[in-house]
């Protein structure tokens, strides 16, 4: 199946709001950086990977690796990085992270990426995307791949401000909307959602054992 461009027309311009609002707030929501259309191919593509099948999402990482149906019950499927459908989007990542290197000099190293599947029901509690062992994480991303969803179809993003409680962003996860955060920095949980929920959700990795000042 071809697909379409993935950017938008102003995607380049996008790449600045990102950068200055990592900078001045470590977080930033946007919509409408990917084509519609792009968007929809996207969906479908993934889709077909049948996210019914999916395994169930864990926690932590190698020998730390276990699985909390309490903390979370969404699925998942890892990305290799040779899938075509995904060229665009990661030729995109790829200047993202180069413009968040030259600005804000965080080192970022390689791109990780999944596909989340969240069945109707399924949460993830609170928690923080970078892993206690080792400095790892340094920048997520989640772009949303939810046609028509409404506001009473749940699965909202909670962000929290560091080291507290207080929420301080809902985030419905509406059909192209992308938030991107600094992974040690925020605290976040998804509700239950009344209905499937997608997400292409990613973290850029810097090189273990070397954490360059922001």
């Amino acid at each position: 199946m071809a697909l379409v461009s993935a950017l938008s027309p102003h995607a380049e311009s996008q790449l600045d709001v990102i950068v200055s609002g990592l900078y001045s707030s470590g977080y930033v929501v946007l919509d409408h950086v990917f084509d519609d259309n792009y968007l929809t191919c996207l969906l479908k593509e993934l889709i077909d990977l049948k996210p019914d099948d999916f395994r169930p999402a864990g926690i932590g990482r190698d020998d730390e690796f276990h699985k909390n149906r309490f903390v979370r019950n969404d699925r998942i499927h890892w990305l290799e990085g040779d899938e075509t459908f995904l060229s665009s989007y990661r030729t995109w990542g790829e200047s993202l992270r180069l413009a968040v290197n030259r600005r804000l000099f965080l080192g970022l190293y390689e791109y990780e990426c999944m596909f989340a599947h969240y069945p109707e029901g399924a949460f993830y509690k609170r928690h923080i995307d970078a892993f206690n062992a080792g400095i790892n994480r340094r920048l997520s991303t989640v772009l949303y791949l939810n046609p028509q969803w409404g506001s009473n179809d749940g699965g909202e993003l909670l962000m929290y401000a560091p080291d507290s409680d207080k929420v301080i962003n809902r985030i419905s996860p509406q059909m192209g909307r992308l938030v991107v955060f600094l992974s040690e920095e925020f605290p976040h949980e998804v509700l239950p959602a009344k209905r499937a929920r997608y997400s292409l959700t990613g973290w850029y990795r810097i090189n273990e054992g070397r954490h360059p000042a922001f």
